[in-house]
Formats: structure tokens, C-alpha cells, sequence
């Protein structure tokens, strides 16, 4: 099987930030800036530091050292007012005893492998098999549930954070010493730029992504009312275990998301895809463009304003209505975390890809540099 991965120079068109910017009045804006801080303690004793990026235009990212994870988005809505549009927790603990992935990385495989097996070269694999009989999300201790070594950046244009952890041979079954670099950057135009690398001394199968849950409306409602673009005519139906069976056309389907439509409009159907999924637990084949990285998505939330676009260089984004949110989860600020109060929009490759010839390969051999590029660009109308 040919494997896809490929090498990308990604260029994109910022605004130089060179110290501060001069307002109409004359006195200093804000200008780019990353800072470090301690958030807390691993019961093994190793310290969770928490990194904030934030731009000229006040939009602040957090993000901690375990798992990568997201711990808060800020971002203005048209009036200039900020909310936090992620879910997840104030302190470390939430995140040791009771997550979802809020915000993590997600690997070594992202979505689902059916009944956690796979063949490579005749030789067969074993994974942890944690969610309807099948694996999820890297298994029992995924990505998101490691410390990874974080050190953080800046440039004239661009503030980030660079992630990387050693996988070693073996780790929730997969074969293969794996190096992995994860690198969130923010610049001034408000883009959030996921890049992922890594690469293998054995052959092994690599989709990794990140795990935030969204809610433009800064939790202050579900998420049914938000307007939602896909850009895929095509989707994957699953089985009642939430595996792939194929991949066939959104016409004429609850899952048509080609022109913007509130999430909420259908979600309640009979189809029985949604009855499957619990409403929108699936993955979109992202439509071909002229270049590698093409438009996947489109949100945006009436009542403030926000707009949020996700451009990425993989075949696929899962969308997840948040159908397992139950309200038993307090989150940040004390707010509890109700019934699609968030979705998630996950760039990655199809699910369960290793045991289909028919998808997009998810192999890395050795010698070979996976590499995958996602950009969230949030803005107002």
C-alpha cells in the first residue's frame, strides 16, 4: 500500500508584529507574547507547566504539557468581548480523573481501529480495545494521557509551542520507536496552526489530531444552534460500534453539510445513521481543491459573531456533536457540561484505515517523515 504522507511547506500570509503597534490615540496595543507557568504536579511527581500564547488582537491561547492539551481559547466575539470557546477543566486534577480528551492530542491513531487489530507485512497487532469492543484514540494511555517536553517560541509574526514526546516500540501495541513533534502557532491574524511530524524506525501506522471541543457561543448554549459548513459531498457511514463501512454521497441526507445549516435542523432524525452515531459522530472525506491544504469547515454562531474556519492538509475531518455529554461533568468556572454543549471538528485520516485498502493509507516506514498541517482561523461577521 502506498502511503500518502508527504512533506509540506506551508507559507502563509501574516501580519509582521515587530514589538508594539500604534493605536489612533497614540498609545501602545498589545503585541504578541508566550509565557510559562507551572499548572501542577503528575502523581509521579513531574511538574504540568501551562503555556499562554496571545496576540495583538486579544485572542489567548492556553495550553499545558500533559497531553498537549487545550485548556482555553479566548476569543473576541464582534463587539470586542471575549469568552472562552473550549471545554475543559480550571485545575490538573479534571483532566487526571474525568476527561473526554478535552483539547489533547489524540494518537497514535485518532477515531477508530476495528477490534484494535491490524496486519502489517504479515504480522499481525494487538491493541487495547477500550470503546465497543473496538480501539480508540491510541488506547488505554493515548497521547493525551502522557507528559510531553514543551518549550515555547516566538518570532517576529508568531508566538507557539513546540511538543514532542518518544513513543517507544511496543506502547498500547503499536510497533515502532516513534518521535513525535506537535507544534501549536499563533499569529496576528487570529490562525491557530496545528503542525504535526514524526517519524519511525519500524513500519507503523500514524493519524494524529487534536481533540478540543468547541462552543462558539462561549457555553453559554448548546451547540444546535450554531451554522455549520462542511466542505465534503461525501461521508462515512458507520456500523452500531461506530466502525466504517463506506464511503458514499451526503446527497439527499441529514449529513448534507455542502451549503451552511444549523447543526440542530436534523440531528433528531431517524436516519440510521444518526440513530448509530447518536446524532453526528462521523467522518466527512474533504473535498479536492487546488492545493494540499483545503477548507474543511466553516462554524459560525449568529448570536456573537464568531467565525471559525478549519483548513487542513488531511483527506478527512470527523465531526462530533457532543451526543456523549451527559451533565455530569463540572468543567471550567464551575459550569456543568450538559448534552452537545461542544463539538469537535477532528482532522485526521478515515477511521479504521489500516484495515482498508480502499482509504488513504495511515502506514510510515522508516526513512519516510509523516507530516500533516491543520489551520483554525477565527474572525467575526
Amino acid at each position: 500500500m502506498r502511503a500518502t504522507f508527504f512533506t509540506l511547506t506551508l507559507s502563509l500570509m501574516i501580519i509582521n508584529a515587530c514589538g508594539p503597534t500604534q493605536t489612533q490615540d497614540g498609545s501602545n496595543s498589545p503585541t504578541l507574547s508566550v509565557s510559562k507557568r507551572e499548572f501542577g504536579s503528575l502523581p509521579s511527581g513531574e511538574v504540568v507547566h501551562e503555556f499562554t500564547l496571545a496576540n495583538e488582537k486579544g485572542l489567548t491561547v492556553k495550553a499545558i504539557s500533559y497531553g498537549g492539551i487545550i485548556t482555553s481559547l479566548q476569543v473576541p466575539d464582534r463587539d470586542g468581548h471575549m469568552a472562552d470557546i473550549t471545554l475543559g477543566y480550571d485545575q490538573l486534577d479534571g483532566y487526571l480523573e474525568a476527561s473526554p480528551y478535552f483539547g489533547a492530542i489524540i494518537g497514535r491513531y485518532g477515531n477508530r481501529i476495528a477490534k484494535g487489530r491490524f496486519t502489517l507485512d504479515g504480522t499481525d497487532y494487538q491493541l487495547a480495545v477500550n470503546n465497543i469492543g473496538n480501539h480508540l484514540h491510541g488506547g488505554t494511555v493515548g497521547f493525551d494521557k502522557v507528559l510531553w517536553a514543551a518549550e515555547e517560541f516566538s518570532t517576529d509574526d508568531k508566538v507557539g509551542i513546540k511538543f514532542t514526546y518518544a513513543s517507544p516500540d511496543g506502547e498500547e501495541g503499536y510497533p515502532g520507536n516513534l518521535e513525535v513533534e506537535v507544534t501549536y502557532t499563533l499569529d496576528n491574524e487570529n490562525q491557530l496552526v496545528f503542525d504535526y511530524k514524526a517519524i519511525t524506525d519500524k513500519k507503523t501506522i500514524i493519524n494524529l489530531t487534536n481533540h478540543a471541543y468547541y462552543n462558539l457561543s462561549g457555553t453559554e448554549e448548546d451547540i444546535l444552534g450554531h451554522e455549520l459548513q462542511l466542505h465534503a459531498s461525501r461521508y462515512v457511514p458507520v456500523d452500531s460500534t461506530l466502525i466504517p463501512i463506506e464511503i458514499t454521497t451526503v446527497d439527499g441526507t441529514p449529513f448534507d453539510f455542502t451549503t451552511p445549516k444549523l447543526i440542530g435542523r436534523d440531528i433528531s432524525g431517524d436516519h440510521p445513521q444518526l440513530v448509530n452515531g447518536g446524532g453526528y459522530d462521523h467522518c466527512w472525506v474533504i473535498d479536492e481543491g487546488d492545493s494540499e491544504l483545503r477548507k474543511a469547515a466553516t462554524l459560525y454562531h449568529e448570536g456573537t459573531g464568531r467565525l471559525m474556519e478549519v483548513w487542513t492538509t488531511e483527506p478527512g475531518v470527523q465531526f462530533y456533536s457532543g451526543n456523549f455529554l451527559d451533565g455530569s461533568i463540572i468543567g471550567k468556572e464551575g459550569k456543568t457540561y450538559g448534552y452537545r454543549s461542544a463539538l469537535c471538528l477532528e482532522t485526521e485520516h478515515i477511521p479504521d484505515s489500516p484495515n482498508r485498502a480502499d482509504f488513504p493509507s495511515t502506514v510510515l516506514v522508516p526513512g519516510q517523515t509523516y507530516r500533516t498541517t491543520t489551520v483554525t482561523k477565527f474572525s467575526t461577521k
